[in-house]
């Protein structure tokens, strides 16, 4: 930080970031990353790991993320564990709020330290301020709407700044999935990454998958490539009898950010039509959301949200509990559910709904999002439910 003379005759360090609150409050800080301003909503994330997944995860376009753990930047960063998929899209968080400075990169897989990294793809970053009181704001009264702010010449328009946080319509009842979506329809066949060998690709198919991109993590189709699916992605908007006419042997509800009931307007029709098919369906974090609404549900906007690596989560359906990753400030409502829809997975922290499934259907959802690995692999098993709905469907 830069030093000015303060009138006692102290030198006082200059603020070089600024995170203005919606209700006008201005947190002082450290600028790292890109310098410039973005609008978003705040969360804070408890993982300890996988800073890089999270921050290019398109589940948090519009949103700041305030990091609990204190050693981000320890791995650096690198162009394989980087989760967008349209890279001409949103990369993800729109700033990153840390307590101490980004720790020196130490790991054979780094490429760029994470200040670097941030400035090539325009994402800000503030840090020296408590991270814990800013966290229990956020559980005291909500996410905030805000501004990260990041100067190097430690020169502001405040009011500018304040105004901005306080006009933002925030995230509710907005449709953020055309900023993330990919633009065209491709084909993946890349599996999961191993020791040694990294990546492998799927040469063998069993199953073909549509994937309906909201905002899909290259992890996801890894898994579902090697769980043995041939993988079409298609844009948000991709009507169902393009889907149909791709023949799928099942299709993936991805990820993604903003208010379901936004995005179900055009997406939940699409959905009601391809479960009325009778094709078999797997939705997860967004995809689950609306297709709760597809089944008649609702959803609700959350007070925090839920964003970390060690949530768990009970399976219903065999008694076991799982620690899994979230990342959603929006929840189906079990009680709206209908009597034909299962509850099969609830979250130990606050009992809100985790998964659904349909009783005379091959569809199934959960919440939180199956391909991290913080449990390490406790929610993999997703995978093989799937496939072993679309095997049960095509022998039948």
């Amino acid at each position: 930080m830069s030093i000015k003379q303060g009138d006692s005759g102290w030198a006082e360090p200059k603020a070089t970031a600024l995170l203005v609150l919606a209700d006008g409050t201005v947190l002082e800080g450290a600028g790292f990353g890109a310098p410039g301003h973005a609008v978003g909503e705040v969360c804070f994330n408890t993982a300890m790991t996988g800073y890089e997944e999270i921050l290019t995860d398109p589940s948090y376009a519009a949103q700041i993320i305030t990091f609990t753990f204190p050693h981000i930047g320890n791995v650096g960063t690198n162009e394989e564990d980087i989760e967008t998929v349209n890279m001409a899209a949103t990369p993800g968080a729109r700033g990153l709020i840390l307590h101490t400075d980004i720790t020196a990169p130490s790991n054979f897989r780094s490429t760029r330290h994470l200040d670097q990294w941030l400035k090539s793809r325009g994402v800000i970053g503030l840090s020296g301020i408590d991270t814990r009181a800013l966290t229990a704001l956020i559980r005291e009264k909500g996410m905030p709407n805000a501004v990260i702010a990041h100067a190097p010449d430690g020169m502001f328009d405040l009011d500018a700044l304040k105004k901005e946080a306080r006009e933002w319509p925030g995230i509710d009842g907005m449709d953020l999935v055309p900023t993330v979506t990919s633009g065209q329809r491709f084909t993946w066949d890349e599996t999961e990454w191993v020791f040694g060998k990294g990546y492998g690709r799927q040469e063998n198919p069993e199953f073909h998958v549509v994937a309906i991109d909201y905002g899909i993590k290259r992890n996801i189709l890894r898994l579902l490539a090697s769980a043995g699916c041939k993988i079409t992605v298609v844009p948000a908007q991709t009507s169902a009898e393009e889907i149909i006419a791709l023949k799928p042997d099942g299709v993936f509800l991805a990820n993604g950010p903003g208010d379901p009931a936004e995005t179900g307007k055009y997406a939940v029709p699409v959905i009601r039509t391809i479960i009325d098919r009778n094709i078999p369906t797997f939705g997860i974090c967004l995809g689950h959301q609306m297709l709760g609404i597809a089944l008649g549900g609702k959803t609700v906007k959350m007070h925090q949200g839920h964003h970390g690596a060690n949530h768990p989560v009970k399976d219903l359906t065999t008694g076991k509990v799982e620690i899994t990753s979230m990342n959603h400030g929006f929840a189906v409502d079990k009680d709206s559910l209908p009597k034909n829809v299962e509850q099969t997975h609830v979250s130990l922290f606050d009992g809100t709904n985790a998964g659904i499934a349909l009783k005379d259907k091959p569809v199934f959802s959960v919440q939180y999002h199956p391909e991290a690995s913080p449990g390490p692999r406790d929610s993999h098993y997703l995978f093989k439910r799937f496939t072993d709905l679309m095997r049960g469907h095509k022998r039948a």
